[in-house]
């Protein structure tokens, strides 16, 4: 074998999704931090935080969470079908086996749009019960959590439909695209890694 072709034979990491790794792992210190300050005016507030969090809907706040959830589910989808180099359906709307990856991709924006419309709906409800950023420690700590999460939910569906235009751009699908798309679930997954944190610690942790 051949020097040129020994080194066309070594699988080097793929260069966009290793930025991607390790721009989420800065991430991840963001959120620790805005953890931290949770905890840290939850610790010298405790009876302030036991009166407020029983004004959350949490009921809402779950069905809200299981539509994000299983957004990374249909992203996943859309991930498959990439790998598999079919970008686009291959048979009929409503033979979900067909879809490519524009289908599901779009189907997770879709249910990530109705996450973050559901986040305004509760910060709309929470508001008229008397809590708003500038209320206490409590509204303040709620809103800068779900808050920056939120901005980073939006930041994903911005990132799904340059995706899907990308698709429709090119003439042939190929490896770049795949890429894209698989970076972008990285994202997305680590989305909604992050609001399951956020939601025990909000709804569920007493």
């Amino acid at each position: 074998m051949s020097t040129t072709a020994a080194v066309s034979a070594v699988k080097r990491p793929n260069i966009v999704a290793t930025g991607t790794i390790i721009w989420l792992g800065s991430e991840v210190m963001f959120f620790a931090g805005l953890f931290a300050i949770y905890f840290t005016l939850r610790a010298m507030a405790p009876e302030q935080w036991a009166h407020e969090a029983e004004k959350h809907n949490l009921a809402f706040s779950a069905i809200n969470t299981t539509i994000l959830v299983l957004s990374s589910v249909t992203c996943q989808m859309g991930v498959f079908a990439a790998e598999r180099m079919q970008p686009k359906r291959a048979g009929s709307l409503f033979k979900l086996k067909s879809w490519g990856t524009v289908e599901w991709f779009y189907l997770t924006f879709f249910m990530g749009a109705v996450f973050v419309a559901g986040q305004v709906y509760e910060y709309a409800t929470f508001v008229s019960h008397g809590v708003a950023l500038d209320t206490n420690a409590y509204g303040a700590s709620f809103y800068l959590a779900t808050g920056f999460h939120g901005l980073h939910v939006t930041v994903g569906l911005v990132a799904f439909l340059l995706v899907i235009g990308r698709i429709y751009a090119v003439k042939n699908f190929t490896h770049k695209e795949a890429t894209s798309a698989v970076v972008v679930s990285y994202y997305w997954h680590f989305v909604d890694a992050v609001w399951l944190v956020l939601f025990w610690i909000v709804y569920i942790l007493k």
